[in-house]
């Protein structure tokens, strides 16, 4: 991995703690508020790629289980990665490679619909099929009313994932995965 890779990655993940600083919107029915972190998880995948996209979201989770506030609310530490939200967390970097690969895959016709698609599939169904199950689990409930009760997240989530699609449309031309595909080009 390249130091540009490194630097990128850590930008990212910077960003997602300064994400953090706008204050969740807790629901009283549900342990896990709303956040605004779900879109530097899609912004990382769709601008940097599959590979330094999920190394940004590890990055991320290190900073959080050490305990660093980085977390919505000013949350940190390991209790975080154990606790109800500790599904969501950790599906991040997992959620950031699936649409890093997706978005490599479609980079020569990319277009703002299919960047939507990806979005909505792997930042927003791929997050929640991931951390709502592990939220019930945590909580003793049924994993299909942690499912009923994410979809309280889904009009928020559609609304990231129209802003991160837009946004990384507009930083298409200086996306590292632009330099990659004119490298392996030539």
């Amino acid at each position: 991995m390249k130091t540009k890779d490194l630097v990128y990655a850590s930008l990212l993940a910077a960003f997602i703690s300064v994400l953090g600083l706008l204050p969740p919107l807790p629901l009283g029915f549900i342990p896990v508020p709303i956040t605004a972190q779900t879109l530097g998880v899609m912004l990382a995948g769709s601008f940097l790629g599959r590979k330094t996209g999920a190394i940004s979201l590890l990055l991320f989770i290190i900073l959080v289980a050490i305990g660093l506030p980085v977390l919505s609310g000013g949350r940190g530490g390991f209790a975080a990665l154990v606790g109800p939200s500790a599904g969501y967390i950790l599906s991040f970097p997992i959620a950031a490679y699936a649409i890093g690969w997706a978005t490599e895959k479609v980079w020569r016709s990319l277009k703002t619909w299919k960047m939507l698609i990806i979005h909505i599939g792997f930042g927003v169904l791929l997050v929640n099929l991931i951390g709502a199950p592990v939220m019930a689990l945590i909580t003793n409930t049924s994993i299909w009313a942690g499912l009923l009760g994410a979809a309280a997240y889904l009009p928020g989530d559609l609304i990231k994932a129209v802003a991160a699609s837009l946004i990384a449309m507009q930083l298409r031309a200086v996306s590292p995965i632009e330099d990659k595909i004119h490298s392996s080009a030539s």
